[in-house]
């Protein structure tokens, strides 16, 4: 019977409908309303647990509890979810990160009703976005979780909240524009119009059109994830934005844009996958550095945790780079791992605001002695962040840096360089990250500031905010199975598919301009299968 209920649909829904009783509830000062929140966040995410300890098989790598509706048929829009190891932990980390965040917001006051319907919206639309399976849908999905942020930084968020908001929406919306374009390409190449990503990903496109696909996705996911140049929203967002919305935004919402990356990208565009590999490596060692230096320069907390975030997902660009079961697996890890760290942290950011009012890092100072427990989470987390063994930063960085050093698709020249250069942001993380830790926590009082009296250290409720979020980061550090498990057939699956093209790309591509200066190292022998799907490929686009 329970086979028979529309597990991800109910999902989806249920913080949406949810959300639109919150107007009507009798509360004045919103503590009716923030315990209805955190009720129907917690409810949603033990159903999602329970739909996927029951009715999800680790062993199969295909989409399982597909739905599919018809929504609007003459627009050939379908109402289609379902999971596979790629989407499934991510969309438990959404449940997880923003039950959570509704948690950490229960001394929001001003407009809470607002506040906590807007929560409720984005919770859904996260989890559309990684359940979707009909390309207009997750387009749908994906604008629909644009407008909350928008409206939480700008009522709730700093002095600078508009012009935060206004830069986040211009950027994230425009980029936007490129899924739809793409999706309509798609769509609309060959045969009769579909939507259905499973459908598109089965047909083979001209060569110049699978690249100009390529590049628009990656238009629009580098926005979001983000990569350099598209990330200067970032800092701006995170340091205007309440704790809740960066948890959730460091946590969930950059992870959309490696998601898309390999989903998109790689999976259903594998040939022009080959081209831009060695660019998204490039991309990545310059994601590393850039916001590894960049963060140096920050002098508010918030923006330099945010100019970490920037160094830290160009290890998923580089794990996706590197065509390799290994480097994928380190990417996907990274995400989760980067969630529950980066939401960990600008979590105990908030806390540290609520007391000080301040994000200067100059003005403050000696915090250890007066707020122990804060201190204590803060270095944890911020040892996780600079990849500590035994914590799940260190785990998702390893197999990522073994992911391109094993990888027999690119020369050893090519991997030295991409291996130093990153090994360099390594370096460079806990410098930055303990002098944050040196300037907030130790030392005298320099800023004069007093900590409100009645807040004082942190309270039960931000200890287990924090600590919820700590134990799984030790938990895969310790024990990185709980998470692998999860996705491993997915992404064997999705490396496999791309190597699968390559010998044949590759011995092709000897000479060109673009590998002339040995990014690739084609010895393998080509199969005959990867043969006549290059062949296909070739004689289409003649």
């Amino acid at each position: 019977m329970s086979s028979q209920i529309p597990w991800l649909t109910t999902i989806i829904l249920f913080p949406l409908l949810a959300s639109l009783a919150i107007p009507f509830l009798p509360d004045r000062e919103g503590r009716t309303i923030r315990w209805y929140a955190l009720a129907v966040g917690l409810t949603d995410f033990v159903l999602t647990v329970f739909c996927f300890w029951n009715h999800y098989s680790l062993d199969i790598s295909t989409f399982q509890l597909a739905e599919t509706y018809a929504w609007v048929p003459q627009l050939g829009l379908n109402w289609s979810v379902a999971v596979d190891g790629l989407s499934m932990p991510l969309i438990v980390l959404t449940g997880f990160v923003n039950t959570l965040a509704i948690l950490a917001s229960w001394r929001v006051t001003k407009k809470p009703r607002l506040f906590y319907f807007l929560l409720l919206v984005l919770y859904a639309a996260q989890i559309g976005v990684f359940a979707a399976q009909d390309l207009l849908l997750f387009f749908l999905m994906w604008e629909l979780e644009l407008v909350p942020v928008y409206i939480l930084i700008s009522i709730w968020g700093g002095p600078k909240r508009l012009y935060a908001a206004t830069k986040f929406i211009l950027y994230t919306a425009l980029g936007s524009i490129f899924i739809l374009v793409a999706a309509l390409a798609m769509a609309f190449y060959g045969g009769i119009p579909s939507f259905d990503i499973t459908t598109l990903a089965h047909k083979h496109y001209p060569l110049a059109l699978e690249l100009f696909l390529y590049a628009g996705f990656l238009i629009a996911f580098a926005v979001k994830l983000p990569i350099f140049p598209l990330h200067t929203w970032l800092p701006d967002a995170h340091s205007e934005a309440s704790a809740p919305v960066s948890m959730i935004l460091a946590g969930v919402l950059l992870k959309m844009g490696g998601y898309g990356l390999i989903r998109m990208n790689m999976e259903m565009l594998p040939n022009a996958h080959l081209y831009f590999a060695p660019v998204l490596a490039i991309l990545g060692v310059v994601n590393i550095v850039y916001g590894a230096l960049s963060a140096f320069g920050q002098d508010n907390l918030k923006r330099r945790l945010a100019c970490s975030s920037i160094s830290h997902m160009g290890f998923v660009l580089i794990g996706i780079a590197s065509l390799t079961e290994l480097g994928l697996n380190g990417a996907v890890l990274q995400m989760i791992s980067h969630g529950l760290i980066a939401a960990m942290l600008f979590f105990l950011a908030g806390v540290t605001y609520d007391r000080t009012h301040t994000l200067a890092m100059e003005k403050l100072g000696g915090m250890a002695k007066d707020m122990p427990k804060v201190f204590a989470l803060f270095t944890a987390g911020s040892m996780a962040s600079l990849a500590l063994p035994g914590m799940s930063g260190f785990v998702g960085e390893l197999t990522i840096f073994l992911g391109v050093t094993t990888s027999d698709v690119y020369s050893s020249s090519f991997k030295i360089v991409v291996i130093a250069l990153a090994a360099v942001g390594l370096i460079l993380t806990p410098i930055y990250l303990l002098n944050l830790l040196r300037v907030v926590f130790y030392g005298q009082n320099s800023g004069g500031f007093k900590i409100e009296d009645y807040l004082g250290d942190a309270k039960p409720r931000e200890v287990i905010v924090a600590t919820c979020l700590l134990l799984p980061i030790i938990g895969i550090g310790l024990y990185p199975k709980v998470a692998t498990q999860t996705y491993d057939v997915k992404t064997v699956e999705v490396a496999s598919q791309v190597r699968e093209i390559f010998p044949v790309f590759a011995q092709q591509q000897r000479g060109s301009v673009l590998y002339s200066g040995g990014f690739v190292a084609p010895e393998i022998t080509p199969d005959a299968e990867a043969q006549a799907l290059l062949k296909a490929g070739g004689d289409m686009n003649a």
